[in-house]
């Protein structure tokens, strides 16, 4: 970095899901990463088949991979492994969202929340956690929970939203408790409205202003400020924080 300030991930190796969106938060986490030193690899599923895998033009290597797919993830996992040298750290960023209330809510929309948001989480870090346990740079977990899992929802996240995002909390804190004697460290980043596709049109104007008036900071986050928390929690300057969650919700939800 510029001005001789030190690159938090220097030598670090990582892994972030969900960064093919070049507005969303997954791809901020990338950009940061990528800058404070680290080598990356993005799982997405918009990514081809095909894709090669390889860095593009010093980027991130880029793959295919579906967190709701347990073979999908062992495969890419395998390909983020090889392409990379090891894992230092996992994002698990991947997530989707739908306002649905429990009187409209078909289960087949109630299991596809928690496949991607829920047992995505799971596939990806059971098949990175090999290669974490190997790794000997302090390394660490980060994944992404929201603060619908901490209000009940609202807004843009039903029921089976916040219940996705609140069992990804608690299996953060068990991975915490699980992973803790044996060196990896597992944290939670839980961001409130942010200025991505997910939200950015949603609302109307009447109620953007509204919204944005019941907020202490008086305005929406942006993905760098979440890719901040988490570049924070995946860095060492956090050794000796494990089991957290990390509200980044300008004061939306004091708790």
């Amino acid at each position: 970095m510029s001005g001789g300030v030190p690159q938090l991930l220097a030598g670090k190796r990582a892994v972030v899901t969900g960064g093919a969106n070049p507005r969303g938060i997954g791809a901020a986490i990338v950009r940061l990463f990528i800058e404070h030193g680290a080598a990356v690899a993005v799982l997405d599923r918009d990514y081809p088949d095909n894709d090669a895998g390889g860095p593009r033009g010093g980027g991130p290597v880029t793959l295919h991979c579906d967190v709701s797919n347990g073979a999908s993830c062992e495969a890419a996992m395998a390909r983020a492994q090889d392409a990379l040298g090891g894992i230092d750290v996992l994002v698990n960023n991947a997530g989707i969202v739908a306002a649905t209330r429990i009187w409209d809510l078909p289960e087949d929309e109630f299991r596809r929340m928690v496949d991607v948001n829920l047992t995505g989480t799971y596939n990806v870090t059971r098949v990175a956690l090999p290669a974490l346990l190997a790794s000997d740079r302090k390394p660490a977990i980060v994944n992404l929970g929201s603060t619908a899992a901490l209000r009940g929802g609202g807004l843009l996240g039903g029921s089976h939203y916040a219940a996705s995002k609140g069992g990804v909390i608690s299996f953060t804190k068990a991975l915490a408790r699980e992973l803790g004697p044996r060196g990896v460290r597992a944290n939670c980043v839980a961001p409130g409205i942010i200025e991505t596709d997910m939200t950015l049109g949603k609302f109307g104007e009447n109620w953007e202003t509204e919204l944005k008036q019941g907020i202490p900071l008086q305005r929406f986050g942006s993905p760098a400020e979440v890719a901040q928390a988490i570049l924070f929690l995946a860095s060492d300057l956090s050794s000796y924080s494990t089991g957290i969650v990390v509200d980044v919700n300008g004061g939306f939800h004091i708790h």
